[in-house]
């Protein structure tokens, strides 16, 4: 498996353990604190193998920008949380950051 199909696995996972959070109830909810754990264990794996492949700048770069770009769609879309201009051009700013980032070939 490529190291880009690797990282886009983890933030996936990562994605799905923070949008549990709030179901955990603080941690008291065994089943989804279950989930979001695990879900963080598995994503610290799979950063783990792709920074085997690529610098840990771009990994940590790419990581953190589409997780939180996902998290703030996942939020509005699913979690009832507000969405405004500030923070969809926000988004947009962290994707084009990301796209720039593997236009300029860091991901090779």
């Amino acid at each position: 498996m490529s190291a880009l199909a690797l990282l886009l696995a983890a933030i996936s996972v990562e994605v799905m353990a923070t949008a549990a959070l709030s179901r955990t109830e603080g941690f008291t909810n065994p089943g989804w604190s279950l989930f979001a754990a695990a879900g963080y264990v598995a994503c610290a794996w799979l950063l783990a193998l792709v920074v085997l492949r690529m610098p840990v700048s771009v990994v940590y770069a790419i990581w953190a920008g589409l997780g939180t770009a996902s998290v703030a769609v996942i939020g509005f879309l699913w979690l009832g949380e507000s969405m405004d201009a500030a923070k969809a051009g926000g988004i947009g700013l962290i994707v084009a950051g990301v796209v720039l980032l593997n236009l300029s070939g860091a991901t090779h």
